[in-house]
């Protein structure tokens, strides 16, 4: 996920919302042939199809977007149709800035639902669930918690289901996490309480968490389900000071709502309680999607990097040597970490990034899958980075499936910091991203501001990958948001085949001496600066770096190779016509592929959805939308003779400038004649 405060955010997605500024002359200078959607031709019949629900939040509670729905094929796709349409009215406009200064968003709407039988659950921004029927949309049932209208960055990814396989009430429970950090259990049926689950069907999660202002600890991504346990971590905002609420993560037992287990991420031996016995302030959090292993019993959670994002001279392993601790703080930052379903104990772990100083930490739920090496089938985990990088871990032991290097990284921290002198890089599967910028690769859309954009860049520290924050700036390429973020990947089994979306835009990290921190909102309290961060973008609002600025890339897992990289989406909606030929723009969301490689997507800045061919990228499908869809969509059949409906979440995003909505849109092939 891009940083969680909408000022940290808005930079990312700022440059189309700086094309509406641009004269018309200009565009009108500028403008090329337009490229045009895909031909429609005749579809091809449509078949009977497989029954398949999509019953977690990423298609499986191991993750991996994945559908075995086989009506819908690359022959017939074209004649997809709108089915239906959900609107929760749970909407919020952008409001300026709060009595403290903090931002006040339009809700943002990333949920992607679930389907269990014949029932579609959501989640509304502000936390309301919704039971539907999941071929025709009627509602079946509301449920309001009735959070406050005032947290910043108002999100929920979905809900998740248990079913104990008997009959009667809350003997099949939808799980909703809350903005104010509540778990809640909800009969299935009727959307009522379950009164046996804690305290009259709910458990406060922020019990033994230190003091904090409510807006800086959420609930945003569905809970686990493991067996008998819901499993949850915790949105702890960015960047604002050291001793920030615990990242721990804790299971529940779905009946009672009795605490099982909690696991907070302190290095071994460290005192995992604060002075007042609540859970240790400052450890990393794990804010994104957690995926299960049913088999192994093991819980699987990506890491976020440990508080404040930009310096970490109070983490420093080498002090905490000096009281026989092997490591500080970053012990578990930016990392996979499984834990034994019964005990939350570590069973493994594996870091991604070394004393993270860029907001690189583990942004997407860890996707589980059987992978052929050397003509065997092997248990692995799949984890894709900010970095571009794909891990392939083994998913017992954690140890990497190909080979990983340490490389040595730029080094010359600010005075207090220090640095780790290597970083590690995967092999086999490619790195998305090229290993660095320079003043050379400046892009403009005029020779002017691609100057500027050459004179800016030039600017700033700048050694390549890992190059560290300063008080000059720094580059950050990739950018904090990515490279990948939590909306990927999408995983064909079969096909052995990955499909991500990737940001290719630089940014910066400035740091600033805490004298001079009055007017800046990333405070980090507790070190010796604030933090600035931004695209690096020309006066006219757009990224320093040629287009596209994001790409859907499609990669072989097994093989080692990029199969086909295209840009994402159009600045069609961000910018007034002619100027519609700008291809890969910034977005939040990801794709979903089905048993017959039609991949789905929104994610792009651009009030369209799309279905591309697994196999060459092709665009196959397109229709538009009433606002950009930043979330992830997902598929299901519920009847043998019934049809396939491809649903996505279209809301815009609370960091965009595209407008705030609340359509959920079922889409599915023309009924067939009777």
């Amino acid at each position: 996920m891009p940083p969680n405060d909408p000022r940290n955010l808005l930079p990312f997605l700022a440059p189309p919302r700086a094309l509406r500024a641009f004269p018309a002359a200009l565009l009108l200078a500028l403008a090329l042939a337009l490229s045009t959607a895909c031909g429609q031709p005749q579809p091809a019949a449509v078949g009977a199809g497989t029954v398949a629900a999509w019953s977690s939040w990423g298609g499986a509670p191991g993750g991996g977007h994945y559908s075995s729905a086989s009506q819908i094929t690359p022959e017939n796709v074209s004649a997809l149709e709108l089915a239906w349409v959900h609107r929760s009215g749970d909407l919020r406009e952008p409001r300026g800035f709060d009595a403290e200064g903090g931002p006040m968003s339009a809700n943002g709407f990333q949920v992607t639902p679930i389907v269990v039988d014949d029932t579609l659950y959501y989640c509304s921004p502000f936390n309301k669930v919704f039971a539907l029927d999941a071929e025709t949309g009627e509602e079946k049932w509301r449920f309001d918690p009735k959070v406050a209208r005032d947290f910043i960055l108002p999100n929920c990814r979905g809900v998740s289901s248990w079913r104990s396989g008997r009959d009667g009430v809350c003997e099949h429970r939808i799980f909703l996490g809350t903005l104010d950090a509540r778990l809640i259990a909800l009969d299935a049926k009727t959307g009522e309480r379950c009164s046996d689950f804690g305290d009259d069907g709910e458990v406060d999660v922020t019990h033994r968490i230190s003091k904090h202002d409510p807006v800086e600890y959420s609930i945003t991504s569905p809970p686990a389900i493991l067996g008998d346990v819901a499993i949850t971590g915790s949105l702890v905002l960015d960047n604002q000071r050291t001793d920030a609420p615990s990242g721990v993560v804790r299971a529940y037992d779905v009946r009672t709502g009795e605490q099982r287990w909690a696991w907070n991420p302190i290095p071994p031996g460290m005192d995992p309680w604060n002075e007042d016995s609540s859970y240790r302030s400052g450890t990393t959090n794990v804010w994104s999607v957690i995926a299960v292993d049913e088999e192994r019993n093991l819980v699987f959670v990506p890491t976020g990097n440990t508080n404040p994002d930009y310096f970490g001279g109070h983490r420093d392993p080498r002090e905490h040597a000096k009281r026989g601790l092997s490591e500080g703080l970053d012990h578990y930052s930016s990392s996979v970490v499984a834990l034994d379903g019964n005990t939350g104990e570590v069973a493994w772990h594996y870091q991604m990034v070394h004393h993270d100083l860029w907001d690189y930490d583990t942004p997407a739920q860890p996707t589980l899958m059987d992978l052929m090496v050397d003509g065997k089938s092997v248990p692995v985990v799949v984890q894709v980075t900010k970095m571009g990088m794909t891990f392939v871990l083994h998913r017992e032991t954690g140890e990497p499936v190909f080979p990983v290097i340490e490389k040595p990284v730029p080094q010359g921290a600010v005075p207090g910091e220090y640095l780790s002198p290597t970083q590690p890089f995967p092999t086999h599967v490619p790195h998305l991203l090229a290993a660095a910028v320079s003043a050379d690769d400046a892009w403009g859309v005029t020779p002017w501001d691609e100057a500027e954009c050459r004179e800016r860049i030039a600017g700033l520290r700048n050694e390549g990958m890992y190059t560290p924050p300063s008080t000059q700036g720094s580059i950050l390429f990739p950018s904090n948001g990515g490279g990948n973020n939590w909306g990927s990947p999408a995983i064909h089994p079969a096909e052995q085949a990955m499909v991500v979306v990737t940001w290719r835009f630089a940014a910066m990290s400035k740091l600033v001496p805490r004298a001079e921190c009055e007017n800046v909102y990333q405070k980090q309290k507790g070190t010796p600066y604030c933090v600035e961060t931004d695209v690096v973008s020309s006066p006219l609002g757009v990224p320093c770096l040629a287009p596209p600025w994001a790409t859907i890339d499609a990669v072989d897992l097994a093989g080692g190779k990029l199969l086909w990289s295209v840009p994402l989406g159009t600045s069609r909606d961000l910018a007034p016509f002619p100027f519609w030929w700008l291809r890969g723009v910034p977005g939040v969301g990801g794709p979903i592929v089905s048993e017959t490689g039609v991949i789905f997507i929104g994610a792009a800045l651009e009030h369209a959805f799309r279905a591309h061919d697994l196999t060459t990228g092709e665009v196959l499908w397109e229709t538009r939308l009433p606002t950009s869809a930043n979330s992830v969509p997902m598929t299901y059949q519920v009847r043998p003779d019934g049809r396939q409906f491809v649903v996505i979440a279209a809301g815009g995003h609370w960091g965009a400038p595209t407008p705030p909505g609340d359509h959920v849109m079922a889409f599915a092939l023309p009924e067939p004649e009777r």
